[in-house]
């Protein structure tokens, strides 16, 4: 297996390896947003949803630890328009890292492709030069499409993240708008 590695790396084209070296970049990235934002949303739908349930069960106000919090404490009074800042703001929040993981997804498939593309156009400059047959084209295509394989193994974990953390964020989202509809009912 190392012996095979090692003849992957000498006979690919140097475009190929930059490919396979910048998703590898790419993988690392991305599982540290979604776990670095997947335990912090945690974490936040922990606290917004013990606010929410002693709001259900007759609090005056939020925890001291919600998100609107903030945004209740910075005015005397409690307005519609304080509570949709909040939202806003806590939406803007939590939907942090969405956008690279989006952006991951749809790109890793092309770089990929790139990859073997240029791998295979050298195959067939290796082909030209030589009068190798069939095994020739069989080896540089299989090595080539390592880069395509690659660059949709990262894609798949990407688009996967992304879903779970956008309904992470959704439910979030929820949460705080059952609060702040909450508070304006006992407001009125």
């Amino acid at each position: 297996m190392f012996n095979d590695i090692i003849d992957f790396y000498i006979k690919s084209h140097p475009v190929t390896l930059g490919v396979l070296v910048l998703l590898a970049v790419y993988f690392i990235v991305l599982n540290w947003v979604f776990f670095y934002r997947y335990f912090s949303l945690n974490n936040w739908l922990e606290t917004e949803g013990k606010s929410l349930e002693s709001l259900l069960m007759g609090a005056s106000s939020v925890s001291h630890q919600s998100f609107l919090n903030n945004f209740l404490k910075s005015t005397s009074g409690i307005s519609k328009e304080i509570l949709s800042l909040g939202l806003s703001a806590a939406t803007k929040e939590s939907t942090k890292g969405l956008s690279i993981l989006s952006i991951f997804a749809s790109t890793t498939p092309f770089i990929g492709l790139f990859g073997t593309v240029v791998s295979i156009l050298d195959t067939f400059t290796h082909i030209g030069q030589t009068s190798g047959g069939m095994s020739l084209i069989a080896a540089g295509v299989s090595d080539a499409l390592v880069a395509t394989a690659a660059g949709i193994f990262v894609a798949i974990f990407a688009y996967t993240y992304h879903q779970i953390l956008k309904r992470k964020s959704y439910e979030l989202i929820s949460f705080l708008e059952m609060q702040s509809d909450a508070i304006q009912a006992r407001k009125a």
